[in-house]
């Protein structure tokens, strides 16, 4: 389904912020390393956080760009089908998470230079950066995993 609208778009985004906090809480449960529980921790809280912005962003900002056309954005491109089940072993759980750490800041990037509205393009920018950040401290924690599982 296209994305052509702001509200369509503030609304997908709510809920893909949505389903990493739920897989992120069910993770949280199974990771077994302490660092890799706490990033998810952080993680989660940072989700819960984000997609209480896109509620308010959206709230604040739909009269502005009602009329404002969308091209360009698909929701198959983003969409994320993952299960949490059973006993998972960490390097498991990293990977599910660095999904949707990819697959969020792909959608924000890509939302970023769809909407017109700058405080709006700015918010996902920002979002963007965090998730970078999130990325690396992620690789560096499958990294050490490697080298103490060596």
């Amino acid at each position: 389904m296209a994305l052509t609208t702001f509200g369509a778009i503030m609304g997908f985004a709510a809920e893909i912020v949505g389903q990493a906090e739920e897989t992120y809480k069910a993770l949280v449960q199974k990771a077994r390393d302490s660092a890799l529980k706490e990033a998810l921790q952080i993680l989660l809280g940072e989700e819960k956080k984000n997609r209480s912005l896109m509620e308010k962003t959206r709230r604040e900002n739909v009269t502005e760009m009602i009329l404002e056309p969308i091209t360009g954005l698909h929701q198959e491109d983003y969409e994320l089908s993952l299960t949490v089940q059973g006993r998972m072993e960490d390097a498991d759980l990293l990977k599910a998470v660095l999904i949707h750490e990819e697959r969020e800041k792909k959608f924000f990037q890509d939302a970023s230079s769809k909407v017109s509205l700058p405080e709006v393009a700015r918010i996902f920018r920002k979002i963007v950066q965090k998730k970078e950040a999130n990325i690396a401290k992620l690789q560096s924690l499958g990294m050490n995993q490697i080298l103490k599982n060596s």
